[in-house]
C-alpha cells in the first residue's frame, strides 16, 4: 500500500511550520476590511457574499478505498482471526506508526475503544473516573458500561476542555483516573492534567476521539498518556463509518486491551477475563487503509485553512475561535469553533446570526445542545439498585450536588460551530468566503434587530 514519504520529523514540521503557529507568529495576513463590508445584509434582499458553491464531500473516498475494498472481498479474509496478516492487523500496525505508538488495537467505535481501556486498567464497581461533560455520550457510556462512576469536571470556558483546576477539586479516594476529552480535535491542556496524574497516582485514558494526528509538546494526541482511543465513525476527519482504535506502549496494558476486546480470549487463544466482543471489521479496515496515503496531507491543509480563518477572525470581538493552549503544536480540526458573544452583536440571539450567516451561504450552528450534567442519565445511576448498592448513599448525594458545571452551561450557550472534516479541506477562497460573510454579518449588526 502506497504511504507518505513524510518522516515524523517532516510531518510535525508540516504540521505545525505555517498553521498554528503562523497565527501567532502574524505570518499569515488578514485580508479582510471591515470598512468595506457596509452593505445590506441578504437576509434582508442583499447580495449573498457566497451564491451556489459546494464545499468538499464527506466522507472521503477515492480509487485507493475502493482498491483496498476489493482486495479485501476477494481476499475471503473477513474477520481479524483468520490471519494475522489480514487487513485489521494491518491497519493496526499502520496506524501505530502513523501515531508514533508502540501498539494498538483497533475496534467497532470509539466508545468500545474508551470502554475497552477502562476495563483493560481494572477500573469498575466503585471506581470513579473523572471526565468531561461536554463530550459526546460515548464518554460516559466507556465508564458506566464497567460500572464505574463517571465524575463531571468543568470546563475551561474558552477552549472547550477540561478545567484541570475543576479536575482537581474532584478527586476523591476512589478516583482510578482521568479521561480528559480533545474537543474538537484539539489538545485539552495536557501539560496540568498530566502533572495531577502523576502526583495523585491516576491512569489517563486520552478521549482523542475527535483528534487524528494532532500534536502537543511534540507528542501525538493518544500518546501523552496511558493510552489514547480514536473514533473512525463517518464524520471524523479519518472515517469508515463506524471503528475506534487503542494506542499505547506499555506492553502488558495493550495486550490486556486486546484481551478484552476479544470476549476476553488472549492472543494465546485462551479465555482469562470478562470482555465484550469489540473487534473491527475487517471491511473497516479495508476503508481505513485506503485512506493513509493522503491522511497527513489532508491534516496539513485543515490546519493552515484554520489558521487563515483564526487569523481573519481576530479582528471580530463578537466571535472568539477556540483557545489552544501554550504546547499545542497542531489539532485535527474536526470542528472549527468560536464563542458567539451576543452583548457585541447588539445582545441579537446566536440562531438569529446564524440565519443570517446562512443566507450569506456560510453555515455555522451550535454543537452540543446541553452538557451531559444536564441529561437524564444521572437520575438513572442514582436511582438504580446497582449503583445503590455498589456507593454509598451518603457519595450518591454528593454525586447529585455536584454535578453543576455553569462553564459548560455558558460553552453550549455561546458555541458557533463549522463542522470541519470536509468544509476545511476546501480553498482558500472558499475560507475567504467564510471570513467575508461573518465579517459582512458584524459589520451590519445593526440591521440584525430587522431579521
Amino acid at each position: 500500500m502506497a504511504r507518505s514519504d513524510l518522516t515524523r520529523r517532516q510531518f510535525i514540521a508540516a504540521a505545525s511550520a505555517g498553521s498554528l503557529a503562523a497565527v501567532t507568529s502574524g505570518t499569515i495576513p488578514a485580508y479582510g476590511n471591515l470598512t468595506n463590508k457596509a452593505s445590506k445584509l441578504a437576509i434582508l434582499g442583499g447580495d449573498p457574499v457566497r451564491k451556489n458553491k459546494a464545499w468538499p464531500e464527506w466522507p472521503y473516498w477515492d480509487d485507493e478505498v475502493l482498491d483496498s475494498l476489493m482486495k479485501t472481498a476477494k481476499s475471503r479474509i473477513w474477520c481479524r482471526i483468520q490471519s494475522p496478516s489480514g487487513t485489521v492487523p494491518t491497519f493496526e500496525k499502520e496506524y501505530a506508526k502513523l501515531t508514533g505508538a508502540r501498539f494498538c488495537v483497533a475496534t467497532g467505535s470509539g466508545t468500545q475503544a474508551l470502554h475497552t481501556c477502562v476495563e483493560a486498567m481494572g477500573i469498575g464497581p466503585g471506581d470513579e473516573v473523572i471526565t468531561s461533560p461536554y463530550t459526546d455520550p460515548g464518554t460516559i457510556a466507556s465508564i458506566l458500561s464497567a460500572r464505574a462512576l463517571p465524575v463531571l469536571a468543568d470546563l475551561d470556558p474558552a477552549s472547550y476542555q477540561l478545567d484541570p483546576d475543576e479536575v482537581e477539586r474532584r478527586i476523591t479516594e476512589n478516583t482510578r483516573a482521568l479521561m480528559p476529552v480533545h474537543m474538537m480535535g484539539q489538545p485539552a491542556d495536557m501539560r496540568r492534567i498530566m502533572a495531577i496524574a502523576r502526583t495523585r497516582n491516576l491512569k489517563v485514558i486520552e478521549d482523542a476521539c475527535q483528534a487524528h494526528l494532532a500534536e502537543f509538546d511534540g507528542k501525538q494526541l493518544g500518546t501523552i498518556g496511558d493510552v489514547g482511543c480514536f473514533s473512525f465513525q463517518s464524520s471524523k476527519v479519518l472515517a469508515c463509518g463506524e471503528g475506534g482504535a487503542i494506542i499505547g506502549d506499555d506492553e502488558a496494558l495493550m495486550d490486556r486491551c486486546y484481551t478484552v476486546h476479544n470476549h476476553g480470549t488472549s492472543r494465546r487463544g485462551v479465555t482469562e477475563t470478562i470482555g465484550p466482543k469489540y473487534r473491527m471489521n475487517e471491511f473497516e479496515a479495508a476503508v481505513l487503509l485506503g485512506q493513509l496515503s493522503g491522511v497527513i496531507e489532508r491534516f496539513r491543509r485543515r490546519n493552515e485553512n484554520a489558521a487563515y480563518l483564526t487569523t481573519r477572525l481576530n479582528d471580530i470581538p463578537g466571535l472568539t475561535p477556540q483557545k489552544l493552549y501554550e504546547g499545542t503544536q497542531s489539532g485535527s480540526f474536526y470542528l472549527y469553533t468560536m464563542s458567539y458573544h451576543k452583548e457585541q452583536f447588539n445582545n441579537v440571539p446566536r440562531a438569529t446570526f446564524f440565519k443570517a450567516l446562512a443566507a450569506e451561504g456560510v453555515s455555522l450552528s451550535p454543537y452540543i445542545a446541553r452538557g451531559l450534567h444536564r441529561e437524564p442519565w444521572i437520575d438513572h445511576i442514582l436511582d438504580s439498585k446497582v449503583y445503590k448498592t455498589m456507593y454509598s448513599a451518603k457519595r450518591l448525594r454528593e454525586y447529585r450536588e455536584q454535578c453543576a458545571c455553569p462553564k459548560c452551561d455558558q460553552v453550549c450557550e455561546e458555541m458557533a460551530m463549522l463542522w470541519a472534516s470536509g468544509p476545511l479541506l476546501a480553498t482558500r477562497q472558499d475560507m475567504a468566503d467564510i471570513a467575508d460573510a461573518i465579517e459582512k454579518v458584524w459589520a451590519n449588526r445593526d440591521q440584525l434587530t430587522q431579521v
